[in-house]
């Protein structure tokens, strides 16, 4: 089976819909899938839950769906770094899920993993806690906590071979694992596509099991959201 895709278009063609609900791997504008992003903007879907640690910002990133207003629910950890993000919430335009970031990662990750629901401390006695079960084990409250499937993920990594092994590389690892693994098809950005084989096992983050198809982006922008610089002594 061929997973690799001449382009992000073609890869993303016969698999988006409206209404889906479509997991984004990245941390800011750090490890995020660009071409996929953009490929998926103009593809036109709309009606979109995006489930991602945040929601880019203007121009960038899940900024570029909130502009063509193509995501109707965010379901994030943070939201503080847009400005449209924001206008679209306090009108009413678009509906937010605030998820603790840790939850929301385990929330992936067990969605791939296949378990159902799981039993979080964090959020017991908070607003994240209302009409969510809780139990005590051992003298302390915990909430369930339902896992997330995604119909497509959209990921972002270093280095894939053609079976759909993939490597990350640093901080860009973030949610792109747990996204790959929620996905009911994963599609994966790289910078970098070897042959089967090339790959030391022990290298390897992630299995090709959980990736359906590979797109090559030799060339990424890699955005700095906030470029912070030591004053000159």
């Amino acid at each position: 089976m061929n997973k690799v895709f001449s382009s992000a278009q073609l890869a993303l063609q016969d698999v988006v819909a409206n209404q889906q609900t479509i997991a984004v791997g990245g941390f800011g504008l750090c490890g995020i899938p660009e071409a996929l992003i953009e490929a998926l903007k103009h593809s036109g879907v709309s009606g979109l839950t995006c489930v991602s640690n945040n929601a880019g910002i203007d121009g960038v990133g899940l900024g570029l769906l909130l502009e063509t207003k193509q995501i109707k629910k965010m379901i994030a950890s943070y939201v503080g770094e847009n400005k449209e993000f924001e206008r679209q919430f306090l009108s009413g335009e678009l509906e937010v899920e605030l998820t603790p970031q840790g939850t929301l990662a385990e929330k992936l990750r067990a969605g791939g993993a296949g378990i159902p629901a799981f039993y979080t401390a964090t959020g017991y006695g908070t607003q994240i806690a209302e009409n969510k079960e809780s139990r005590e084990f051992s003298g302390k409250h915990y909430i369930l906590e339902q896992s997330i499937v995604a119909d497509v993920a959209l990921v972002k990594a270093y280095k894939a071979d053609k079976a759909g092994n993939l490597i990350f590389r640093k901080t860009a690892r973030n949610f792109n694992p747990e996204c790959a693994m929620a996905g009911k098809i994963t599609i994966v950005e790289v910078e970098e596509i070897v042959e089967i084989g090339e790959l030391e096992p022990d290298d390897i983050h992630l299995p090709g099991i959980f990736v359906n198809r590979i797109v090559l982006n030799a060339h990424p922008e890699k955005r700095i959201e906030q470029k912070t610089l030591r004053a000159e002594a």
